[in-house]
């Protein structure tokens, strides 16, 4: 039987190892997976859609949604999660202390339709009373200058958002102090060439993420995995085949990091830290599916909304092809 082509393009993860290694093959797809930085790979697919399948940001992926004819349709698969208190980085001469502090200060962040900033601003709404629409936020290259948003917004007037020079770099302006705090998805380089100049608002962020995760049980999605509409429209089948390889792929990483006769990390605690997150999280601390991720995609769609991104608050169920939102019993 022919094997229909597929080109995937996503991140080098240990949960995506086994498909691009071929040890899982999805049913019925002959997988071409390329490997890229996540940047690259958001860029290429938002702006000319190279890939019949790819990793994309959870807030692109949303703002899609609103356009006429959406281009993409979702699977339940979240290659990357992450807590981002750890991600809110401050400049020393901006005098900010403490979350409340960042109220009326000037705000970096590469692109506001980001979904790292999505998430801080919404979990400084709600944690500290921090407007999304009390700051400035100026956009632009983190490293290198340049950056634009890949998606044109429609934000409301009360969101101020303004790009940055054209030769100007937020972790440049952030030691310097020309911009009071960045939101971001990588750590800046002037935090490590500049450590005088800028550091971390949370720094002891992995107890305050770890306080936030048992308070709330929400643990941060970054990531989907999403197709062009029109392979999946033609062959329906490739949702349920994607997700089911990707589910198998992340299994067998599971089990890997458990064994010490041979560690499969170059992290010397890697057993102990496997230990730690199942006490915290569960066995299955990196779940995909709807239901058990129900809760975190309602947040985070409710900023979304919030924020001046979505016109009207999607539903969970709005992003993820109908093949994937249920499963066949025996």
């Amino acid at each position: 039987m022919t094997r229909l082509p597929l080109s995937l393009a996503c991140w080098n993860y240990d949960r995506t190892q086994a498909l691009a290694d071929g040890t899982v093959r999805p049913e019925g797809i002959d997988l071409n997976l390329q490997v890229l930085e996540v940047e690259e790979t958001f860029f290429r697919m938002l702006r000319h859609r190279e890939f019949d399948a790819a990793e994309m940001s959870l807030s692109s992926y949303c703002v899609s949604l609103a356009r006429p004819d959406p281009a993409f349709i979702a699977i339940p698969v979240f290659p990357s999660r992450m807590f981002r208190h750890g991600c809110i980085f401050v400049s020393a001469r901006s005098g900010i202390e403490r979350a409340q502090d960042l109220v009326g200060k000037r705000i970096g962040v590469p692109e506001y339709q980001m979904t790292a900033p999505v998430w801080i601003r919404g979990v400084l709404a709600d944690e500290y009373g921090v407007d999304p629409a009390s700051v400035t936020y100026l956009t632009g290259g983190e490293e290198e200058p340049g950056r634009e948003e890949k998606l044109k917004l429609d934000l409301p007037e009360r969101f101020r958002v303004n790009p940055i020079g054209p030769t100007q770099t937020l972790s440049q302006m952030l030691a310097d102090g020309e911009i009071d705090a960045l939101y971001t998805a990588r750590i800046p380089s002037t935090f490590y060439t500049r450590p005088d100049a800028v550091r971390r608002l949370f720094p002891d962020f992995v107890s305050v993420e770890q306080d936030y995760f048992r308070r709330t049980g929400l643990f941060p999605i970054m990531h989907v995995v999403a197709i062009r509409r029109a392979v999946y429209e033609a062959n329906r089948w490739v949702a349920r085949s994607l997700f089911k390889a990707f589910a198998e792929a992340q299994a067998r990483v599971y089990e890997e990091l458990r064994i010490t006769a041979s560690l499969k990390t170059m992290l010397p605690w890697q057993v102990a830290a496997v230990e730690q997150a199942v006490d915290l999280f569960g066995p299955d601390w990196w779940p995909y599916g709807v239901d058990r991720n129900r809760a975190v995609l309602d947040t985070f769609l409710r900023y979304h909304h919030e924020q001046g991104l979505s016109p009207r608050r999607l539903a969970v169920e709005e992003l993820f092809a109908g093949e994937c939102l249920e499963q066949f019993r025996i």
